[in-house]
């Protein structure tokens, strides 16, 4: 009697724990940042590029012509559709792009994302992989194990904890003047992982946050220049990277 009172008390305990953790779960899980419907959808007019919603949820963006492609991971918690606006712009200057929804918004939870990509658009000779804050780190943990699949990788608000200086990738780092999301001492740790040819592009008055559309984010500076300003910027230098290899 007494041994299965003491079992019942342990799957009890057991049962407890399970819930806690299962409710702690959901509660950090649907605790995101939402993307600025408005703001995109007014970003959005006058570009040329449509975007077609993958039974994934995925997002593409294939322009005419478009040879080069970029497959973008987005940062933890932030819902992907805020960086529509980024993909459009890119989009506009001839890249296709394709845009992933994460499940339950963490890039950790998918990491070989890409792989659905490289044989579905056969015409696409050259592919990128971007990925901002968290998405960028996954984004290069998926490359220093997939470094033939591609031509290089765009780290936003992002470091590698991988060490990729063994690859031939080509490696662009970009940050916010203003980031404070961003841990320095840890960008700095881990920079040495990237090969010896990355080019690091500092985006004057931006912040952590305004890669995408989705409002300010705590802890993060404050920004001397507009989100649009910021990801104009961003598809600027990322044109140029990829056009000077």
């Amino acid at each position: 009697m007494v041994k299965r009172k003491k079992l019942l008390v342990w799957l009890l305990s057991i049962l407890t724990v399970t819930v806690i953790l299962f409710s702690a779960c959901a509660v950090y899980v649907s605790d995101f940042y939402s993307a600025d419907e408005e703001a995109v959808s007014a970003f959005k007019q006058g570009f040329s590029v449509n975007a077609t919603v993958l039974d994934s949820g995925d997002i593409a963006y294939i322009p005419q012509n478009a040879h080069t492609g970029i497959i973008f991971y987005p940062g933890g918690k932030v819902e992907h559709t805020a960086y529509e606006p980024l993909m459009l712009a890119l989009a506009e200057k001839g890249f296709a792009c394709v845009l992933i929804k994460m499940p339950f918004n963490l890039a950790v939870l998918d990491v070989s994302a890409a792989n659905h990509y490289f044989e579905k658009y056969p015409f696409i000779t050259s592919w990128f992989l971007a990925g901002h804050s968290l998405g960028g780190s996954m984004a290069a943990s998926f490359a220093c194990n997939n470094a033939e699949k591609l031509s290089g990788i765009i780290l936003l608000g992002s470091y590698s904890t991988a060490d990729l200086t063994k690859t031939d990738l080509s490696v662009l780092s970009i940050y916010g003047e203003n980031d404070k999301v961003l841990n320095k001492e840890k960008y700095d740790k881990y920079f040495p992982n990237l090969p010896e040819n990355a080019t690091e592009f500092v985006i004057h008055g931006g912040n952590h946050a305004y890669f995408g559309f989705y409002g300010l984010q705590k802890g993060d500076g404050t920004a001397t220049i507009t989100p649009r300003e910021q990801i104009s910027a961003t598809a600027d230098k990322i044109e140029e990277f990829i056009n000077k290899r």
